[in-house]
């Protein structure tokens, strides 16, 4: 891909994978028809084949030159989806399977996910699903990540809005008691062999995620999406100063660039790499740094 340095290889972290099985769920909750979700939406929904929707997201990712991609499941059981999206391009995908904790299936779905070499990463919402990140049940499926490489946790902290739900009007219970990267403290020193990845910066808890980032070096931050949380700093931070400040706590070594990327039409979200690869140039980041953001972080996190 084109960018300020040249070309350069990208590498997607933060994909969320809208499969058949997620729309349904949703069109449940809105109780319509999948074809009236999709009108009232205005996207395009996928049909039942994982792999076609697969397909779809690796024409963008070579039309736009992502070279890897890792793709969330983004609803609890909905694995299978994104595993049958790996299998088509193991070469191309990596597999993060939301779980929650608080269900009797977690553990054994999660066993059966990590050891299929299908699956790379677990991913924990706390807020989402109303538990502690220090919870018992927590620490269960933490000892099958730790007991199978490439031994890859995620965990949602901050300002938590799902935007397909607010365009449908359906309730998001959350509970941002859970959301402190703070919590996450004492986890990640119990398990120094698992490297643990908190997207958006911390999502409004950028200090409390750079004071975890310096305590924890096995804590990395991924930078997806809008990062519209800084309207919510004293002082209103843009991207070059999140970035600086982000470099200077965690290092290069510990960057992901992500997107946030879900649905159809838009696909793969162009404007979020470009504000962010111009923010990274605009502070004086050299193309090697910019390539271990945009890229190398992310494969070397999975080899």
């Amino acid at each position: 891909m084109e960018t300020p340095w040249g070309a350069l290889p990208i590498a997607d972290a933060h994909i969320h994978f809208f499969s058949h099985r997620f729309y349904s769920e949703l069109a449940e909750q809105k109780k319509i028809s999948l074809e009236a979700l999709e009108s009232l939406l205005g996207w395009q929904l996928t049909g039942t084949d994982a792999e076609a929707l697969a397909s779809a997201w690796i024409q963008q990712l070579d039309w736009h030159g992502v070279q890897r991609a890792a793709m969330i499941a983004s609803i609890p059981g909905d694995h299978e989806s994104v595993m049958a999206a790996v299998r088509r391009f193991p070469q191309r995908l990596y597999g993060y399977m939301m779980v929650n904790p608080k269900s009797p299936h977690a553990a054994a779905q999660a066993e059966q996910a990590l050891s299929s070499g299908h699956m790379h990463a677990l991913c924990f919402f706390p807020a989402m699903h109303c538990y502690s990140i220090q919870d018992d049940r927590v620490s269960t499926l933490l000892d099958i990540v730790a007991a199978n490489r490439p031994r890859v946790a995620f965990v949602h902290c901050g300002v938590l809005s799902v935007g397909v739900r607010k365009k449908l009007g359906l309730a998001s219970p959350f509970d941002m008691r859970f959301s402190n990267p703070i919590d996450l403290h004492a986890v990640a020193l119990r398990y120094p062999q698992i490297r643990f990845i908190v997207p958006h910066f911390g999502a409004g808890y950028f200090r409390e995620a750079l004071m975890l980032c310096d305590l924890c070096p096995n804590v990395y931050l991924d930078t997806s999406s809008s990062n519209s949380w800084t309207r919510y700093e004293e002082a209103h931070l843009d991207l070059r100063t999140v970035f600086r400040r982000a470099l200077d706590v965690a290092g290069p070594n510990r960057l992901l660039f992500g997107t946030d990327s879900s649905y159809f039409p838009r696909g793969w979200n162009a404007q979020i790499f470009e504000a962010q690869s111009k923010a990274l140039y605009e502070i004086g980041v050299g193309e090697e740094i910019a390539r271990l953001i945009c890229h190398d972080n992310l494969v070397q996190l999975f080899s």
